[in-house]
This record gives C-alpha cells, sequence and structure tokens, in this order.
C-alpha cells in the first residue's frame, strides 16, 4: 500500500520548530514519494526520515511511526523541521558531512526528543537515487562495552577513510576478485555514481562498453600478481564520457584471497590539449589545411622507392599574390588565401590531401593516379580557382602555376617528389604563369643541379673557402691610388672558378646572400686594417664593398658598425656599393637605410649606373656620394660614342657626385675619361683584381 506523503497546511508550525519553507508546495513530490516508499519499508522499530535539501537548508518531508516510539515527535509534527534542529550537535562538518551525495553516512548522534532532552542515537544517512533527497535511519546507540569494542575494531577503518575517501585521486579496492568492497568519494564524482551503485560488479558499468573487456583482462592479469594500466573510457552519462588511465596494483588479503587495489587518474583534458597541440603542429592556423609538418609524414608513409605511379602530387603558387597584398593589404590577402584552401578542398577527392606549404604555396598528394590524372586535375583545380573572388568590394581573378609529378623509379626519397613538384610549378611560372606544367628531365637535372651547388656554396661561405680580390681606383688626374673594390671569388673543388654573376643570384635566391654579405663585409675590413698595419699611410685609403639590396634593411647599418669598430676601422673608409635597381626597387627603405649609414660616416655610390631604370627625383634625394659608370658605356668610347659616358659624368657634376669609370682598358679610354671630366677610373688598364698580399706590394710600389 502506498505511503502518503504528509505536509503539514502552510504556516502551521510543529512544537519546538519552524513552518513549512514557502517552497514546499512546489516541491517535486514525486522524487519524495519514491524515498517515501523505499523508507517505509525499513523496520518499525526504526525511526525514519525523508530529507531534502532547499537552498543551504536540509528539512524533515516524511517520518515513519518509529519517530514518535523512539523520541516521542509525532510524525506530522516534524515535517518542515530543519534537521539540526532535531540533531543540535551534527559531526564534524555540520549537516553537509550527514548528507552525502556519494555514499552512505553512519555516525552517532545526540537528537532532540520531544521533551528537549537528548537522546544517543545510531544514525544512517543515505541518498536517494533521486538528486536531493536522503533517507535518515536512527536507533537506540549501542551500550558503552559495545562502542568501546566497535572502536577498537573501527579503528584502522577510519584511517583507511581517511586516507581514500578524503583523497582527490580516484581509487577502488577489490577484497577478492573483480567484486569492489570499497570506492572512495572522488571515483563517486569522476563517473557521477553513488558508492552503493558501484560495489560489487556495479563499476564495470561505468567502463565503455567498448572498453570493458580489455580493462577485465588487466584487473585478471594483476590478480595473479603484478601491476597493470590500461586507458578506458567511463561514463558519466549517455553523451558524458571522461578517458581515465586506470593503474591496478596487486592486493592480498587474509582469509579472502586475491584482490587489487586501483587508481584512476582523469586525462580527458590533458588528452584534448595535447591532441590541441598535434593539430596546431600539423596545420596552418589561417587556412586549417594541413602543414609542411603534416606533409611530410604524409608522403613518407606511401612513399615506396623503386615504384611507378600512384603517387601524384601538384605544386600552386598563386601568381601575382603580393599585387593583392600590395594593393588591398594584407587582411584581403589572408582572405584569400581562405577562399583558395576552400576551393581546393571542394576540387580534389575526399582521398587527396590538400596542403598549405607557405606563403601563397599549396600542395595535393593524390594516390592510386597516373600522370594524365593529375594533369587533369590540376586543370580542373586551375578553372576552379579561377573564379572571381570578392576582396573587399574587389573582384579579384585568381590564376595559379601548377607543377605536377607522378613518382617515378628515379624518386629514391619523398622529398625528391615533392622538391620535383615545386620544380615544375617553377617551370610554369617561366613559361608564362597560369599553366599546368608537367616537369621535364631537362629541367630535373638543372635544378637539381642548382640545389647540388646552393649546398655547395653554403659550405664555402661556413668553411671559409671564398677569397677576395682587390681591385685598385685611382684619380683620373693623377693615376694616383686612392682605394680598392673587394671583389668575392669562389673556387670550386670539381666545377673550377665559378663567378659571381652566378653564384650572387644563387645567394638571393636561396637565402645565404646575407652571410656571403657578412663574410665579405668582415674579410674586407679586416684586410684593411691588415694593410695599415703593414704599409701606414701609404695603404688603401678606401674599400669598396657590394651590397645585395636584400640585405638593404635596418640590420645592415648595425653590422657595418661592429664590424668597423671591432676592427678599429674609421666609417669613413668604407664605401658601399648598391645598384641602381636595389635602390629602386624600395626607394623609401633605400633611403632609411642609406641615411644610416651616412650618419655612420660611410660613403655611398651607386654601382653599374645608367643600366637599370631610376627616377632622377629619386636619386637627387638619396645620400649618394659617387655614381659609378658601367663598362659597356666605358667600351663605347673606344668606338667614338661618349654620348652616355658624358651625359652620366655631367649628371654627376650637376649632382655634385664623384664619379667612377669601370672597366677602363687603355690610354684612349683613360684620356677621353678626363675630357669628361670623369674623377675616377678602375679596370684592368689600371690593374686586374689581386690578392691582398699583391695589392700591398702594388700600393706599396706606387707609394715609392
Amino acid at each position: 500500500m502506498a505511503v502518503p506523503v504528509v505536509v503539514p497546511p502552510s504556516g502551521v508550525p510543529g512544537p519546538g520548530r519552524p513552518g513549512p519553507v514557502g517552497r514546499a508546495g512546489a516541491l517535486d513530490t514525486a522524487r519524495v514519494s519514491r524515498a517515501v516508499v523505499h523508507a517505509a519499508s525499513v523496520r518499525v522499530d526504526v525511526a525514519v526520515l525523508v530529507v531534502t535539501t532547499d537552498g543551504d537548508a536540509a528539512r524533515v518531508r516524511w517520518a515513519n511511526a518509529g519517530v514518535e516510539r523512539l523520541l516521542g515527535h509525532a510524525a506530522a509534527d516534524l515535517v518542515g523541521t530543519p534537521l539540526d534542529h532535531l540533531f543540535p550537535h551534527p559531526p564534524l562538518g555540520g549537516v553537509a558531512a550527514l548528507l552525502r551525495h556519494e555514499r552512505s553516512v553512519t555516525v552517532e548522534l545526540q537528537a532532540r526528543d520531544r521533551t528537549g532532552s537528548l537522546v544517543e542515537l545510531a544514525v544512517v544517512t543515505t541518498p536517494s537515487t533521486d538528486a536531493g533527497v536522503w533517507t535518515v535511519s536512527a536507533q537506540h546507540a549501542r551500550s558503552d562495552a559495545e562502542r568501546a569494542l566497535a572502536d577498537s575494531a573501527a579503528a584502522h577503518e577510519r584511517r583507511f577513510t581517511t586516507l581514500t575517501q578524503r583523497s582527490p585521486m580516484p581509487t577502488l579496492l577489490s577484497e577478492q576478485g573483480l567484486r569492489l568492497a570499497h570506492v572512495n568519494d572522488a571515483f563517486c564524482r569522476l563517473t557521477g555514481r553513488q558508492a552503493e551503485e558501484l560495489l560489487g560488479t556495479g563499476w564495470l558499468a561505468s567502463v565503455h562498453p567498448d572498453d570493458v573487456d580489455a580493462v577485465v583482462d588487466v584487473a585478471a592479469a594483476v590478480l595473479s600478481g603484478g601491476a597493470g594500466d590500461i586507458r578506458a573510457r567511463l561514463l558519466r552519462g549517455p553523451d558524458d564520457e571522461r578517458s581515465a588511465l586506470l593503474r591496478f596494483s596487486h592486493l592480498h588479503t587474509p582469509d579472502l584471497g586475491s584482490g587489487f587495489v586501483a587508481t584512476a587518474e582523469d586525462v580527458t583534458e590533458r588528452l584534448a590539449f595535447e591532441a590541441q597541440l598535434a593539430h596546431q603542429a600539423t596545420h596552418d592556423p589561417l587556412t586549417g589545411l594541413p602543414n609542411r609538418a603534416r606533409l611530410a609524414t604524409y608522403v613518407g608513409e606511401r612513399f615506396l622507392p623503386g615504384t611507378r605511379d600512384g603517387l601524384g602530387c601538384l605544386f600552386l603558387d598563386i601568381d601575382d599574390f603580393k599585387v593583392v597584398n600590395d594593393s588591398l593589404g594584407h587582411a584581403a590577402g589572408d582572405q584569400l588565401l581562405v577562399q583558395v584552401a576552400q576551393r581546393l578542398r571542394t576540387a580534389v577527392r575526399p582521398t587527396d590531401l590538400v596542403v598549405r606549404f607557405g606563403g601563397d604555396e599549396f600542395v595535393v598528394v593524390c594516390e592510386d593516379v597516373d600522370e594524365d590524372a593529375v594533369v587533369a586535375l590540376g586543370r580542373r583545380i586551375s578553372v576552379e580557382l579561377a573564379r572571381p573572388v570578392q576582396l573587399g568590394g574587389v573582384s579579384v581573378s585568381v590564376r595559379v602555376s601548377v607543377g605536377v609529378t607522378v613518382q617515378t623509379p628515379a624518386h629514391l626519397t619523398a622529398d625528391e617528389l615533392v622538391r620535383d613538384c615545386d620544380i615544375a610549378m617553377y617551370q610554369a611560372k617561366a613559361d608564362g604563369k597560369g599553366r599546368v606544367s608537367v616537369l621535364d628531365q631537362s629541367s630535373r637535372e638543372e635544378a637539381r643541379d642548382k640545389l647540388r651547388l646552393v649546398a655547395d656554396l653554403r659550405a664555402a661561405i661556413d668553411g671559409g673557402l671564398l677569397t677576395l680580390a682587390y681591385q685598385p681606383v685611382v684619380e683620373t688626374a693623377t693615376l694616383a691610388p686612392v682605394g680598392v673594390e673587394a671583389l668575392a671569388r669562389w673556387t670550386h673543388p670539381t666545377r673550377g672558378a665559378v663567378g659571381p654573376d652566378v653564384f650572387v643570384p644563387l645567394a638571393e635566391e636561396s637565402g645565404l646572400v646575407d652571410a656571403l654579405g657578412s663574410w665579405v663585409l668582415e674579410e674586407a675590413c679586416g684586410q684593411l686594417a691588415a694593410w695599415d698595419a703593414e704599409l701606414g699611410l701609404a695603404a688603401p685609403r678606401t674599400v669598396n664593398v657590394n651590397v645585395s639590396a636584400l640585405q638593404l634593411d635596418d640590420h645592415l647599418p648595425s653590422l657595418v658598425a661592429t664590424t668597423l669598430s671591432r676592427h678599429g676601422v674609421g666609417a669613413e673608409r668604407l664605401c658601399v656599393e648598391l645598384t641602381e635597381s636595389a635602390l629602386m626597387r624600395d626607394a623609401d627603405q633605400a633611403r632609411a637605410v642609406l641615411d644610416q649609414l651616412r650618419e655612420l660616416g660611410v660613403t655611398i655610390a651607386v654601382d653599374d649606373f645608367g643600366t637599370g631604370y631610376s627616377s632622377l627625383a629619386h636619386l637627387r634625394r638619396l645620400p649618394v656620394d659617387r655614381l659609378k659608370i658601367d663598362r659597356s658605356f666605358v667600351a663605347e668610347l673606344s668606338e667614338g660614342h661618349p654620348e652616355i659616358t658624358g651625359a652620366v659624368v655631367a649628371l654627376a657634376v650637376g649632382l655634385g657626385l664623384d664619379s667612377v669609370a669601370e672597366g677602363v682598358e687603355d690610354v684612349s679610354q683613360v684620356r677621353a675619361l678626363a675630357e669628361l671630366g670623369a674623377t675616377h677610373l678602375q679596370g684592368f688598364g689600371i690593374a686586374r683584381p689581386m690578392s691582398g698580399a699583391a695589392t700591398a706590394a702594388w700600393f706599396a710600389e706606387r707609394a715609392r
């Protein structure tokens, strides 16, 4: 028979207690009723209460007839009474220590009877499966003798409880087999279940079904001795699972046999963070595509040396991407890259890998394809990307240069496959951009030879295998030597002499130009200091050093100042030579850097003037001291054509600059240049480039 829930009328307090709370009428009576049905099954000689929490207060919602026999209170009078009024001296931690969500609590307490006297009771509080509802049962406490024996027997249990129940590390204990005898609060919180639900074999219901067998196997193995670890998923609800590292250790209990003690470390957040870091390490943050690291791993896993076809690679570069950045801004450039990434995903097969290689370069890798299929994919991608993109209200058409390579037996490594694809892309650009190019053998060999030469150049710079030759510069009027130009020379161990017209552009393309420029500056300044020590006033007064356009940045002035200081050479002894095209590449940046060099006291010369295209207005505003007349114009003097050389010399005079004629080879040219007004001469007719020692001897002889 159902037991009714007794709730007194609102505003009618029981004896010695406040009236029921205002929300009593809104109480979920179904939850209380379920607890009452369970409580009514307890023996009638035991006092039973159903208690719920309302905010911070715990109140009695139902009481059985045993309450009247034990304490004298009528059951109806207790409804709504705060629990701490009935038990005025709760254990350490207050009422919250009695009403645990995770497990039952057994404790001896004093309860106030109907007369106000305190009665010693043994109290057990048990959480209901419904949240916020507890059953509290009470009966007379044991005698003093019984209590003494129980206290002695429970001493070890209390110590164990203190160590485990309150530990933040989720812990399980089996005294025999797989059946749990104990589980602490931390494990209850981890699984969202009460201790009573987990004891026995109930804990296995918290393990993901796909992981149960593996967990049981590890636990069973531990029962035979030793220890074992396993990572498993623990279920807290239909859509809530946690990843935990379970560590099992063997435990032997006398008279019971083998069991285990296990801890569970919640690694859910750690695994998620590790996964996030792994994703960031292998994916581009802007487009979300895999990056170069992922590409290397992916191709390496699928590459089989010596095979033909099967693995295809496309290397894409957006043509004229810099124009978008320069005209619409870098935000528009980023937006374009995102759009390209999205279109690439839709243009390829689901099994193909799309990678952002870097900058405006993308790579697509395909499996089980031949050359015709990869070329067809490249053309389809080109058509898909050619559809206009709206960037900041501007319609932009996208063209890409695509290089195609399919694996052949000649590819010995995965890196070679991707590198050949890159070479094919540059071949497409050289052929006019906006096209798909398949790598041919001659281009492949040429590019690989270039790569080998780059590696050799890097080794030569690092190993000090380059040398400097010095070509004297003289005054036109007296032919008196005033300085030298430092010229880098490289003698390759197998190729012989490699000209600066080859290795300087190679250094610029491969990122070695800074290292090369720093080495030249260091060697030239060191040689100038050595000449000073050897020749005194007869030493060259200046040394000219060529600087690449790629070196023309804020780092250059500090490098120059540091190098000069290290060798004790005055800044007025150094002349920095830059080509006309380098100065015009970014005139504002050039002027800012040259201003800093001028403040140091360094002389600035424009090399090969007249061979590039420059604005004379820009030239007038740049802090330039000297114009160097290209050797091709000087050669025309011998043919009776002094017009261009004369115009350059006149321009130098008009701007108040010195002029240096390069490539002077005979007396007739010297005479013609003197008549035109050139201030300095340089060339084979004056002196050939020489070693440092030969240069010292040449200057010493002229001084005598």
